[in-house]
């Protein structure tokens, strides 16, 4: 033991050394003073300052500030107040600070000086005792004052003393008047009495003064004597012991008489009247080596006396006299008099362990690793990320209700939060960049079990952590859950929340659940995280949710019933899942450290050893010790419960023996939270509520604790040691459990620097440093270290106001991007390295497949080459066989990439040697870019290669490509000019690549040459070839090692055509007839000799690949079917990838086509040689085969044709003979070159296939363009991909092309050549505004992951077929309504609708078509019965024409023949079996009811009842099934809002559509009332209204915004006419929504009109089932119309459609399977599960008949397998389905241009026919089956054809051109024989005409 630890070991046993007397928390263990000496030493050697004394103590060499303090100082201070040194002595220079003795004339730098040493001492914690003078008149005074005899003197001491009270007093509070008055003695007798009572007077003055100025300060006045000198002093009263608080006495300890020090002590206590006395000095004499502990014991002699008068001692000459290291037993101090301590607290043990630490030594950094197999994680907490808050039902929490009642900062609230509710893949995608292996999250307890009960479980609460936890293990993440962090059920708490011992079971029950649901995955838990917040912060304080202040009752119940819930969730795991999943279960404790504030007072060690007791041993001690709480906190409770009787202050509950054993041991490691350190004092609380108050302690920090944004969070890094240690002394090594430390981290303000967070770093840095330090050197057994937390989020009271996330979450944003700060990436390279040592490279991950041998050289291509084939394969493909998506995936080994390249990332464009490049020059001139943007910083790759390695390692990629800056490693392109330093970039990246398995695919040149190789003439001289090979050389050699994949040359193309012909590029050279040619040879002739120099210096040792990537657009010809075209598209892709490819794949030349186009034109300018160079013989052969794959670089498609093109000037693109124009069925992008025709990618590849022998292909670029503003939501970028890599799955799989790997273009954003940084290629947003130029994953990134992850597109689930039947009696249907088919418009007295009036009103419909014929259905009721028989349908759904029965409307008059035909109809289809399904009103309005207003006028309703009435009372015995309105959203929003359909109104669209759907709704209640009252009983039918709608999605499912507006679109679409006929009046989104906008733009009231409470009452329930048109699906977006007043704009939303969805004939159509099923769940869902009948869907088509309606097929089958499998699987009551339409008829605004029909209607036929369609044969089978028979079952019968009993209409009719006219085959025919006639005819009279010519001619001859 230490003599230090004796010393104090004695002042904490016999209280602190000073008996009785005096405030213990005063004792004094005093050192000092400085002396010159020391200092001198110290600035010389700073590790002097590990010494006990300060000097010699020669008066003469005292520091008296005549120069300045070293900087080691404050070490030398730390150091003393680690030993226990309390007090330092400081004596001043009375003449130094005062030399003229006025105070009004100061010597300011040492008032300055003296200032700071006091400063330094007290920040050390050292009181400062400070000497005002020694004794005698300084020389400096004495000349002008005199000596002590003199009258003057005593008034200018005190004049000197008041100043130094004045500048120094806030700092000091023990003083020493005179350190030496018996310098004033000699021999025991006073000389010079005047003198000393001049001397006494002063020091009496200066003590009251010192008491008036600081009476409240508690400070003290001393005066310094010799022991010996005392009783002539005091016996003589030469001054009051009234006017002195304590003694300084000069003691002295002589070996050689063994004089008593307490014997000496007591006779000046018994002479002053037992006032306290410090050992001011102790002199020691004569004491021999083995004596040198006789001091010490004479010390510890009188220290002990209960009745020593001591206050404090000199150490400083006891500790010189026996050695800092000198050791000595306990028993060799203790005598036997006092009882022995043999046992100190955990506290006491690791605050003696630390205490000889220097703060330097405490702060040294330890380099270093962790154990291996020590995990690193990160946390997230529920209700601070997760968002969704009311989301799928789940139920309020208490911090839901906390944030509504605006208790947050700002008023926010966690409804939204970070959205991880819908960005489970953006969370996951985070932690892959960080390379952690765990994660940390907390489940919502709310979530799952809204009520907080098991039987309100919420299964789509459930499965969202379904997915978390599969997608984290998917990406090699390891969950780690908390079952509770503090987001109770609001529910719970309504019933007393932790309060109610009830919550035990509850709890229990919900933690059972959770272990049955995810314990086969999760194999660590934590039951509770930081539960003393709980306790105290919830039910304390009430600062957090939920609210509650009660820390008297409550807060130790609640930590009572938490104690219990996690035992019993424990118990739980324990017993009946730890055998069977293998897991852990554990608790997440909080707890800072703690330090005394004083180091020396037993008192203050006491209140530390308290507090932690209630920080942490109140959760601690009943598990991990003895089941119950701590006896230090029972017994503080009792003694202040018995002390503040009658007022409560604490009631704790108390434990019966089996709780104690039920909670004892329950935690299989122990979870430490831990964030900062306080200082604690003990403090009398009195009878004060809380921790503190019962505690008696009070906390503090010390002011030189660097802050954080909390004001509860200082940076304390050596803290955590210290409670590790503390932790592994008191808990854990008694339940021998691990520590993981479950949270650590710091907040920073929201206002300061989002992303660069050094202060976060170096907080991370220290803290973890501590932790390696616990394990290495103290082996404390930490486990884990977890950083608090993954992203900014919802910090409770704080709201989003501080940030403690390793990521930024911009919450102003509503797609919540996640950026990296810095403190991620110095993490993640913690984390990577396993501390803090260097990152070892690894082996490549990915070696190519084994070199095939060199190709052997192929014929020239022919004109066209034979890889025509390419063209009539697809040319010929209908849209539907285009677009028709291809599930499927690649083959194992597939390699998936991203590119990027040097010029456009690295940036560092000047930096450590590398010289400028060709792009360098071009884009310092202002005005070549736009903004004049250039690549000088760019992304600044060259300095964030980790941030580059994170996304990487996020995006999971195999390979990722990149360029190598030739001027980087070469920085004047030769290779006499190595740049080192270029160099170990690009070997740091490489290895950080292969480090994490990620392939480098590296480009040799990628357009960045050398300047100073330009300016010799760059590609142009032909000695470029040689410098090129000797740069590919030295990367060969250099990195060849490690990388397997070598490109030469990124699109030799762009270089020669766009940087030497066009001039567009650097090096700009505009020569466009020669130099593209000249340049290219070279370019070739270059990458042969490369390839060659691998192939024969480093292939058999390194064997990697070597190729060129090339570029090329897919061409179309303008027509497929003329030769000639042909040919153009041919010669356009042999000029631009033949140019290369042809050379280098085929034959070492250029095609053909090529040669005799230049060839040609060459000769026809005029010239005696081709501008096209030729290639020797042995070239050629050097040439072909220099690839050992094809690279390929594609975007786009282009349409060509065959042109003839001027020949001056010569140029490469006017030798081509070509015009291009776009594809038109293509998407525009943000580079108008490059829209994005995802077809023309399969077709480049099958031919290259074609052409050239079958080569393994990479897609080495391919990516799309958005521009600026589209940052992280990047739709557009998803479809591409989505379209484009299906595509190349479609050459792979079904095409046999050879696709070995795809690299997605690019990375991240990056300078985009002569697009600057106005567009964006990238998957990641790089944000070029700010410096540290932040990556942001866009949402492409996860999406491309995705397809990773996938390996394709394997089919999705919901996509599947499955087999089975509907119900029996399903009724099969099939629909038409009565102005699309009827015709007769004029008929037999049928009066006008309002489609007769806008069809013939003109631009109102295609074509100007109406439906005065239409199919003349009304004269065909026979025909359209034998089509129904055809399908077998068992109902037809028809309409009646209202103005054909009631010509004006209303019944005043009926017409007869018009209601006969209905008769006739109804009574054939009952004659042929076929129910009929009849709809009252399918938009056709009496026009004379549309001239009273229609719809808009309320008298509409009785119109409409009464017609009912006739129609029911005529047709009612017949029909059984009625439909009163047909899509009432069509009638009221695309009638009268959008004008787009009769009767055409549109300038209200702000309030006629709601008041129109109003009056349908009433109208339609009144039509079902009357039936159900006057017919129902009697004819036994039912009735119901037939509604549409869409489904929708979100355009972006990971955001919030979208999916809420996906929801307005689906309630303001079905839910405006269901939501009151099922659930009574609109619903609360539509009425709120309306009414808020309403309002907000000054209306008085909602536009929407109210019901009132009789009319919601008759509205309501008005169905016998739901009637369901629907058709499509769109993709939903917020979209903020301002103040606009229209029915879209209360819906608040936009709509698109997916790119990869098929298309229809019509443009709102797409083909969307899926949602059919969705939205017949939401009906069942929303609406009770009412029976449904779908009463309409079907697809269109546009242009000629095709009878092979394959398009119409698939929709079929596939919309009608959805509708089972939501029969089938989810319990939709669907009892019937209806196929739109029957024929082909007049589909309203488009007229006969969109033809939804099974028939076909031959309108070029004045008969009408009607033909079916393949898709009838289709139909009728699903019917005849009704549904779709397992195959796996063997042949059903309902599969085999029934034989026709009439005969069959063509099956096919199909469309010829005919002089530019599509024509049907029986018409072309006729016209064709027309014209043969004609032709004969018109040759019989050529003939005719000739003969008579040739007469004539003879004729003339004649003489």
């Amino acid at each position: 033991m230490k003599l230090l630890d004796v010393l104090l070991l004695c002042v904490l046993t016999f209280g602190g050394c000073s008996g009785e007397t005096g405030n213990q928390n005063d004792f004094m263990l005093l050192a000092g003073p400085l002396t010159n000496s020391f200092l001198e030493d110290l600035s010389s050697d700073p590790a002097a300052y590990r010494s006990w004394d300060s000097g010699a103590p020669d008066t003469d060499d005292v520091f008296d500030c005549s120069h300045t303090l070293p900087s080691a100082i404050k070490d030398h201070f730390q150091y003393l107040q680690s030993r226990g040194v309390t007090h330092f002595r400081v004596p001043l220079s009375w003449s130094r600070i005062l030399p003229t003795g006025h105070p009004g004339q100061p010597h300011q730098d040492t008032v300055v000086c003296y200032r700071s040493l006091l400063e330094q001492l007290t920040q050390s914690g050292l009181q400062p005792l400070v000497v005002l003078h020694h004794s005698a008149v300084p020389q400096e005074l004495r000349n002008t004052f005199g000596e002590w005899d003199s009258v003057e003197l005593p008034e200018v001491f005190e004049r000197y003393v008041g100043f130094v009270f004045s500048e120094f007093g806030d700092l000091v509070k023990y003083w020493i008047t005179f350190s030496h008055a018996e310098a004033l003695m000699g021999d025991g007798q006073l000389l010079e009495p005047t003198s000393i009572e001049n001397v006494m007077q002063a020091h009496t003055s200066v003590y009251q003064l010192y008491h008036g100025m600081y009476r409240n300060k508690g400070g003290q006045v001393s005066l310094g004597l010799k022991a010996n000198d005392f009783e002539a002093v005091f016996q003589r009263d030469i001054i009051s012991m009234v006017f002195v608080d304590f003694l300084s006495v000069w003691a002295e300890y002589d070996c050689t008489t063994k004089s008593s020090l307490l014997e000496e002590l007591t006779n000046i206590q018994r002479v002053t009247g037992d006032l306290p006395i410090l050992i001011y000095d102790l002199n020691i004499r004569q004491c021999s080596k083995e004596e040198k502990f006789q001091p010490l014991l004479s010390v510890l002699g009188a220290l002990q006396d209960k009745d020593s008068p001591i206050r404090g001692c000199d150490i400083t000459h006891v500790f010189e006299t026996l050695g800092e290291d000198s050791s000595i037993s306990h028993n060799e101090v203790i005598t036997n008099n006092k009882p022995e301590r043999n046992t100190w607290s955990a506290y006491e043990k690791v605050r003696q362990k630390f205490s000889t630490q220097a703060p330097s030594e405490r702060d040294e950094f330890l380099p270093g690793s962790f154990p291996e197999g020590f995990q690193w994680g990160v946390s997230s907490e529920s209700f601070k990320v997760e968002g969704g808050w009311s989301e799928d039902g789940k139920g309020e929490t208490i911090w839901d209700r906390f944030g509504h009642q605006g208790h947050a900062f700002d008023n926010q609230t966690a409804d939204l939060a970070c959205d991880s509710y819908n960005k489970v893949d953006y969370d996951v995608y985070l932690l892959r960049g960080f390379n952690t292996n765990i994660y940390q999250f907390s489940i919502s307890w709310a979530r799952i079990f809204p009520s907080g009960h098991r039987e309100s479980l919420s299964e789509k609460g459930a499965l969202y952590y379904d997915k978390l936890v599969n997608t984290l293990l998917q990406s090699g993440v390891e969950p780690i859950v908390t079952l509770y962090h503090w987001d109770l059920p609001q529910a719970l708490q309504d019933n007393g929340g932790w309060e109610n011992p009830a919550i035990v079971e509850v709890f229990k029950d919900f933690a059972d659940y959770c272990f049955s649901r995810f314990g086969d995955r999760v194999k660590t838990w934590n039951t509770f995280s930081s539960p003393q917040v709980v306790s105290h912060s919830g039910y304390g304080t009430g600062e957090h949710a939920p609210g509650v202040k009660d820390p008297v009752v409550a807060s130790y119940q609640v930590t009572h019933n938490i104690l219990k819930s996690h035992a019993e969730a424990w118990h739980v795991y324990n017993d009946k899942y730890r055998k069977e999943q293998g897991g852990k279960v554990g608790i997440a404790l909080n707890s800072d450290w703690a330090e005394p504030l004083n180091s020396t007072s037993p008192q203050d060690i006491e209140a530390v050893d308290r507090y932690m007791t209630f920080m942490l041993g109140w959760f601690a001690h009943p598990i991990f010790v003895n089941g119950d709480y701590p006896d230090k906190l029972k017994s503080q409770v009792e003694q202040k419960t018995t002390q503040c009787q009658p007022t409560e202050v604490a009631r704790l509950p108390v434990f019966t023996d089996a709780e104690k054993k039920r909670i004892k041991g329950t935690a299989d490691f122990f979870g430490l939270n831990h964030y900062t350190t306080r200082l604690i004092n003990e403090s009398r609380g009195g009878c004060v509520p809380g921790p503190h108050g019962v505690g008696d302690f009070q906390s503090h920090v010390d002011p030189s604790w660097p802050t954080t944004d909390s004001e509860l969070i200082y940076s304390v890094p050596w803290g955590l040691r210290r409670l590790l240690n503390y932790i592994s002394e008191e808990y854990s090594s008694v339940a021998k459990v691990p520590i993981y430390i479950t949270g650590n981290g710091m907040p920073i303000d929201s206002s300061g620097d989002s992303l660069n967070d050094t202060e976060r770093i170096n907080f991370l840095r220290s803290y973890i440093n501590e932790a390696m330090k616990a394990i290495t050197l103290d082996g404390v057994d930490v486990q884990r270290y977890t950083v608090q937390s993954l992203m900014d989020g919802f910090e409770g009271p704080e709201g989003y106001s501080q940030r403690f996330g390793l990521h930024y979450v911009d919450f102003g944003d509503m797609n919540r991007p996640r950026t990296p700060k810095a403190s991620a990436y110095f993490y993640s390279l913690v984390a990577q390295m396993n501390g803090f040592e260097n990152v070892t490279s690894r082996s490549v991950s990915h070696v190519p497949q084994s070199v095939t041998p060199k190709r052997p050289p192929f014929s020239p291509s022919e004109v066209p080459s034979r890889s025509k084939v390419v063209w009539e394969k697809f040319s010929h493909q209908t849209k539907f066989q285009r677009k028709f998506y291809h599930y499927g995936t690649f083959p194992e080994g597939f390699q998936w990439g991203v590119s990027s390249s040097a010029y456009q990332i690295e940036g560092a464009w000047d930096m450590d040697g590398k010289e400028p490049s060709v792009w360098d020059t071009f884009t310092q001139k202002p005005g070549n870019i736009p903004n004049n943007d250039n690549g000088n910083v760019a992304c600044d790759s060259y300095n964030k290669m980790e941030e580059d390695l994170y996304m990487l390692r996020a995006l999971k990629v195999k390979s990722y490509r990149f360029s190598l800056s030739w001027s980087r490693i070469f920085p004047d392109g030769t290779k006499n000019s190595v740049n080192m330093k270029g160099v170990d970039y690009y070997n740091r990246l490489i290895d950080g690549l292969l480090a994490h398995n990620i392939s480098p695919m590296v480009t040799l040149y990628h357009w960045d040459l050398p300047q100073a190789l330009q300016d010799i003439g760059g590609w142009s001289n032909d000695s470029m070839i040689g410098t090129f090979n000797d740069f590919c050389d030295f990367c060969f050699s250099t990195f060849g090692d490690r990388v397997k994949f070598w490109i030469t040359i990124n699109q030799p193309y762009t270089i020669a055509w766009s940087g030497y012909g066009l001039g567009q590029v650097p090096p700009n050279v505009k020569d466009p007839g020669q130099a593209p040619y000249r340049v290219a040879h070279n370019l070739l002739k270059a990458h042969a000799k490369v390839y060659h120099t691998y192939d024969d210096n480093y292939r058999k040792t390194q064997g990697g690949l070597v190729s060129i990537s090339l570029n090329a657009d897919w061409v179309e010809p303008k027509d497929p079917n003329v030769p000639r075209e042909i040919v153009a598209a041919d010669r356009a892709l042999q000029f631009q990838l033949g140019w290369f490819a042809h050379p280098i794949f085929k034959n070492g030349d250029y095609p053909d086509a090529m040669k005799w186009q230049v060839g040609n034109k060459s000769d026809l300018q005029g010239l005696e040689q081709s501008r096209l160079p030729v290639f020797t013989d042995q070239e050629k052969a050097y040439i072909q085969g220099t690839a050992d794959c094809f690279c390929i670089n594609a975007y786009t498609t282009k349409v060509v044709r065959h042109v003839t093109t001027r020949l001056s000037p010569p140029s490469y693109e006017t030798d081509q003979d070509l015009g291009k124009e776009d594809e038109e069925d293509s998407q525009p992008t943000a580079l108008k070159e490059q829209r994005a025709v995802a077809f023309g990618l399969r077709r480049l590849l099958n031919w290259i296939k074609e052409e050239y022998g079958e080569p393994d292909v990479y897609i080495t670029e391919n990516g799309v363009a958005t521009d600026p503003g589209t940052t992280v939501d990047d739709t557009d970028r998803i479809f591409f991909y989505k379209t484009y890599i299906d595509e190349a799955l479609k050459a792979h799989n079904l095409d046999g092309v050879k696709v070995k790997g795809y690299m997605a273009s690019s990375l991240m954003d990056s300078f985009e050549w002569l697009n600057g940084y106005k567009v964006g290629f990238g998957l990641h947003h790089v944000n070029f505004k700010r410096p540290l130029r932040p990556r942001t994953p866009k949402r492409s990134a996860h999406f491309y992951y995705q397809i990773i992850k996938d390996n394709g597109f394997p089919q999705p689930e919901e996509d599947k077929l499955i087999y089975g039947h509907f119900g029996d009696n399903f009724a099969w249907s099939t629909a038409t309504a009565s102005y699309q088919i009827e015709g007769g418009w004029r008929s037999d007295g049928k009066g006008l609708s309002i489609w007769d009036q806008f069809a013939h009103t003109p631009l109102r419909v295609w074509d100007d078509d109406t439906g005065d014929m239409a199919c003349d259905s009304y004269n065909k009721i026979a025909e359209d019965v034998d089509m129904l028989k055809r399908l077998k349908v068992s109902h037809y759904r028809f309409s009646i024409s209202w103005p054909r029965v009631l010509p004006d409307g209303t019944t005043s008059f009926i017409n007869k023949p018009g209601l006969d035909y209905y008769h006739r109809l109804v009574d054939a289809l009952l004659a042929a079996n076929i129910k009929p399904q009849m709809t009252l009103y399918h938009w056709d309005l009496p026009q004379a009811l549309q001239d009273q207003g229609g719809w808009e006028n309320d008298t509409i309703v009785q119109r409409f009842k009464e017609y009912a009435d006739v129609i029911f009372d005529s047709l009612g015995d017949k029909v059984k099934f009625w439909i009163t309105i047909n899509e009432p959203y069509n009638v009221a929003n695309i009638g009268h809002g959008y004008g787009s359909a009769a009767p055409g109104i549109s300038f209200r669209p702000g309030t006629l559509p709601y008041i129109v759907g109003h009056n349908l709704l009433k109208a339609h209640a009144e039509a079902w009332h009357l039936y159900n009252d006057k017919y129902r009983a009697k004819q036994n039918g039912i009735i119901s209204i037939t509604i549409n709608s869409d489904w929708a999605e979100p355009r972006n499912p990971y955001k919030q915004e979208d999916i809420d507006a996906a929801r307005r679109v689906v309630q303001f679409y079905i839910g405006w006419f269901a939501h009151p006929v099922y659930n009574g009046d609109y619903s609360d989104v539509m009425k709120t929504i309306i009414r808020e906008r309403s309002l907000a733009a000054g209306l008085p009231k909602s536009r929407l009109p109210e019901f009132t409470p009789d009319e919601v009452k008759r509205i309501k329930g008005t169905y016998d089932y739901f009637g369901f048109n629907h058709y499509t699906t769109v993709l939903a977006f917020k979209v903020d119309y301002k103040n606009l007043q229209h029915y879209d704009a209360d819906r608040g939303a936009g709509t698109i459609a997916d790119r990869t969805w098929l298309d229809s004939g019509s443009s709102w159509l797409k083909v969307t399977p899926p949602g059919f099923r969705k939205i017949l769940n939401f009906i069942k869902e929303e609406y009770g599960n009412p029976p449904i009948i779908i009463t309409e869907n079907g697809i269109s088509e546009r242009g000629p008949v095709d009878f092979n309606d394959t398009h119409r097929i698939h929709y079929y089958e596939s919309y009608i397998n959805q509708a089972l499998k939501a029969y089938r699987i989810d319990g939709v009551d669907i009892r019937g389905y209806t196929a739109w339409s029957l024929m082909d008829n007049l589909e309203w605004a488009t007229g006969f241009a969109e033809k939804f029909g099974l028939f076909y209607v031959n309108r070029s036929d004045s008969t009408l026919p009607r033909l079916p369609k393949e898709s009838v044969k289709h139909y009728g089978t699903i019917i005849s089956c009704n549904g779709f028979p397992d195959p796996s079952q063997g042949p059903h019968p309902c599969l085999t054809p029934e034989p026709e009993g009439t005969s069959t209409p063509p099956s096919e009719i199909p469309a010829v051109v005919f002089l530019g006219m599509e024509l049907a085959l029986p018409d072309a025919e006729v016209a064709l024989n027309t014209l043969f006639s004609l032709t004969i005819i018109g040759a019989a009279a050529a003939a005719l005409m000739t003969c008579q010519c040739l007469r004539a001619t003879r004729r003339s001859k004649t003489p």
